[in-house]
């Protein structure tokens, strides 16, 4: 993954705007990801989804608590992308109270897949998902990858949260200053 450049796709995200009035002031805002990450430092950590045990209880909410250092050691912004629609991703972000870290709705899987990470979890009903992982993004071109091990579309594994922590993209980009 080191070296390869980011596939330019459109995530279709929601955006407030009072303008629109009503219960619901939100309007649809395309996203290109050659925007979000084609310049600057970025870092992205993908996750199988929105309100399941890892990413919610553990994943997500760690990325959070160290935004602020991710930021000091050079990173300009930290998403979180999840194949789950923008509905659902804002409800979750709500859901755990996130003020720093941008969640990203990757509702058809074009990114994720583009990646190489669009995995099968039927068996847990979830249909196509995102293999966990992290990476940090220089200018569009991916820098840092901290892939799971064990990616499958079979349910032989456990899971596994080690490699894509926020503590070993901290200390990647401590390692890899600009």
């Amino acid at each position: 993954m080191f070296g390869r450049e980011i596939p330019d796709v459109t995530l279709k995200t929601r955006v407030r705007d009072e303008s629109v009035g009503g219960p619901n002031p939100f309007r649809w805002q395309d996203r290109k990801t050659a925007d979000l990450f084609g310049k600057g430092r970025v870092v992205v950590f993908g996750l199988p989804g929105a309100f399941t045990p890892t990413c919610s209880t553990e994943q997500c909410p760690a990325f959070e608590r160290h935004y602020d250092d991710l930021t000091a050691a050079g990173a300009d912004e930290v998403y979180c992308l999840a194949v789950n629609d923008a509905f659902v991703m804002f409800q979750w972000g709500k859901h755990l109270g996130l003020e720093k870290v941008k969640l990203l709705p990757d509702g058809s899987g074009d990114f994720t897949r583009r990646m190489g990470m669009l995995i099968n979890k039927d068996h847990v009903g979830f249909g196509q998902r995102s293999w966990r992982y992290a990476m940090v993004i220089d200018d569009g071109v991916v820098a840092g990858w901290f892939e799971e091990p064990g990616i499958n579309d079979v349910g032989s594994d456990e899971d596994p949260y080690t490699e894509s922590t926020p503590d070993n993209v901290l200390a990647w980009l401590e390692a890899n200053p600009r």
